[in-house]
């Protein structure tokens, strides 16, 4: 059985999770699965990083691309990022 406390942590949880702006990205590391393999990506106070050979040659490629699509404005920007330091 759950108290009332709680309870309110569950509901205040929830209403979070659906105020997409609250949050921002600092850094995180996924995996993503791509055509050709796993590549892993990371994102570490605005600079992006993969381990594919595009990646290295051209600062960006799909993987990267694809993760930023996803999360959009929860990564953090330049100005935030300058807030933070």
């Amino acid at each position: 059985m759950m108290d009332s406390s709680h309870i309110g942590k569950v509901e205040k949880a929830h209403r979070y999770a659906q105020e997409r702006d609250r949050f921002k990205f600092l850094n995180f590391q996924v995996v993503v699965r791509g055509d050709n393999g796993d590549y892993i990506v990371t994102y570490d106070h605005g600079k992006w990083d993969c381990n594919s050979e595009y990646f290295k040659q051209h600062g960006f490629d799909s993987h990267t691309m694809a993760v930023e699509q996803l999360l959009g404005e929860m990564l953090i920007s330049a100005e935030a990022e300058k807030l933070v330091k």
